[in-house]
C-alpha cells in the first residue's frame, strides 16, 4: 500500500487514546524488523530515519529512504516515513523529496527564544511543502553524547505555560515533551512524571510525543499513553535486542563468517522487541 502520512496516523491514536510507535532505523534490517514487528501485531507504525542515522549512511538520505519506502509499499500495514531529530536545515529540505510526510526539527539545545525563531521558521517552511512537524521543549537529554542524568536536572522538564506559548508561537502539529525520559538508554529505569504530562495534554491542543521510550518500563508506558502520549519513539530497544542476538549467535558460532546468518538472526530479535512494544501501547 502507499506510504501513509504520520500525522494522520497520530491523530487517529490520539483520538482513540492509543499511541503509535515509531521506531528509528539505521538499516535495511531495521526497517524490514519494524514492517514484520508492527505485521505481526496488526497496527500501523512509523519509520524514523534521524540525523544521526544519515551521517552513518555517509551523509546520503535518499538510500535508506528509498528502501523504506519500497519496504513500506509491500507491508500490509500502515507504514509512516518521518525524518527524526533534524537540526540542519539542508537536511530539512531534502524530506518532501524523499518520501516523508512529517520531520521533527529538534533545536532545543537552543534559548527558548532561539528555539521558538529557528522552529517557527522550519514549520513555515514544512508547512508549505505539506509536511508534518514535530519539535521539542525541555531536555530529554541522551542525544550526541549529552548525558542522560540531563533529563532529571532542574528546570529540564517541559513547563505548560511555556509549551502552551511555544505551540501557538510555533505552529507545530506536535511537541515532544521532557517528563522523565531520557534518549539512549539501555536500562528501563525511566520513571515517568505523570502529573506533569497530565498539566501538559490538558494545556496543549496538539498531541504529544514521548521520546527516549527505550528506557521506560511497560507499565511507565501505558500510563503515558493514558495521560495523552499519542506518539512514541524507540530507537535503543531495538539496537540493544539486535546486538544481544548477534552476539549470542557468534558467541555459539565463532566461526561464523555469513553475514546473512547473523544479520537474520539480529531482525528476528528485533521485529520481536517491535511486536512486544506495540502490544503494551495497545493495552
Amino acid at each position: 500500500m502507499p506510504l501513509a502520512a504520520t500525522g494522520e496516523l497520530v491523530a487517529r491514536t490520539a483520538e482513540a487514546r492509543t499511541a503509535v510507535a515509531a521506531f528509528n532505523v539505521i538499516t535495511l534490517e531495521h526497517v524490514e524488523a519494524v514492517i514484520a514487528g508492527a505485521e505481526s501485531a496488526g497496527a500501523p507504525v512509523v519509520l524514523q530515519v534521524s540525523e544521526n542515522a544519515v551521517k552513518f549512511r555517509q551523509g546520503r538520505l535518499l538510500p535508506l529512504a528509498r528502501a523504506a519506502t519500497a519496504a513500506a509499499e509491500r507491508a500490509s500495514v500502515p507504514v509512516a516515513l518521518h525524518l527524526d531529530h533534524v537540526r540542519s536545515d539542508e537536511l530539512l529540505r531534502q524530506a518532501p523529496e524523499a518520501g516523508f510526510s512529517s520531520v521533527m526539527y529538534d533545536a532545543s539545545r537552543l534559548s527558548y527564544e532561539e528555539n521558538l525563531a529557528a522552529t517557527r521558521a522550519a514549520a513555515d517552511w514544512a508547512h508549505a511543502q505539506g509536511l508534518w512537524i514535530e519539535a521539542e521543549l525541555g531536555e530529554i537529554g541522551g542525544k550526541n553524547g549529552e548525558s542522560p542524568r540531563d533529563a532529571h536536572a532542574p528546570g529540564a522538564r517541559t513547563d505548560p505555560g511555556e509549551a502552551r506559548a511555544f505551540v501557538a508561537d510555533s505552529g507545530v502539529d506536535a511537541l515532544a515533551v521532557a517528563i522523565g525520559s531520557s534518549h539512549a538508554m539501555t536500562t528501563r529505569t525511566a520513571a515517568l512524571d505523570h502529573d506533569l504530562l497530565k498539566r501538559l495534554a490538558a494545556s496543549l491542543g496538539v498531541p504529544l510525543v514521548l521520546h527516549g521510550s527505550s528506557g521506560v518500563p511497560d507499565a511507565e508506558l501505558r500510563a503515558a499513553v493514558r495521560g495523552g502520549i499519542a506518539k512514541v519513539n524507540v530507537g535503543t530497544a531495538l539496537n540493544i535486542a539486535m546486538t544481544g542476538a548477534i552476539r549470542e549467535f557468534l558467541t555459539a558460532s565463532p566461526d561464523a563468517v555469513d553475514s546473512r546468518k547473523y544479520l537474520g538472526v539480529g531482525r528476528e530479535a528485533m521485529a520481536r522487541t517491535v511486536a512486544g512494544l506495540i502490544g503494551v501501547l495497545r493495552g
